[in-house]
C-alpha cells in the first residue's frame, strides 16, 4: 500500500546533501521505501530560506535550485493553503515552532505521516516512527 510521507526540513536537507547515512536506521528504512510517495512542504522551503538568509543555515546549493532538486529526488512539493493553517492538531504538539505545527496540520489534512527526528515531534501520532509507520 502506497503511503504518503511528508519530509521535515532536516530530513530533506539530509537527503539532498548526501547525509542520509547519519540518520537513524529506522528513518533510513522509511525514506527509502520505493512504494511510498514523498512530499516536501513549501513551508520547509520557506524555513530554509529564512535560516539561510539569516546566516544560520549554510547550503550546498542555491535556494532557487531547491524545488528542482526535490523533484530530482522524486519528492513532490505541497503548497500551503487555508485548509492547512486553520485546523487544530490533536493531541497538541509539545512545540511552539510554527513550521512544525504547520507540517503536522498538513499531515492531518492530507492524510500523511511526517518523517522527522525532531524530539518534539517524533512521538506524535502523525509522525512516522520505527514502531508506528
Amino acid at each position: 500500500m502506497r503511503v504518503a510521507r511528508l519530509l521535515d526540513t532536516h530530513i530533506f536537507l539530509a537527503i539532498i546533501e548526501d547525509r542520509v547515512a547519519a540518520l537513524p536506521v529506522a528513518i533510513r528504512r522509511v525514506i527509502t521505501d520505493p512504494d511510498d510517495q514523498y512530499y516536501l512542504s513549501v513551508a520547509s522551503l520557506w524555513e530554509i530560506a529564512i535560516k539561510n538568509r539569516l546566516g544560520k543555515l549554510p547550503l550546498q546549493n542555491r535556494l532557487e535550485e531547491l524545488p528542482e532538486i526535490a523533484r530530482h529526488f522524486g519528492i513532490a512539493l505541497i503548497s500551503i493553503n487555508e485548509d492547512h493553517v486553520l485546523p487544530s492538531v490533536e493531541p497538541e504538539p509539545p512545540t511552539r515552532d510554527p513550521f512544525d505545527r504547520l507540517l503536522l496540520a498538513q499531515c492531518l489534512v492530507e492524510n500523511m505521516k511526517l518523517i522527522t527526528i525532531d524530539t518534539a515531534l517524533i512521538d506524535h501520532p502523525l509522525s512516522a516512527t520505527a514502531n508506528r509507520q
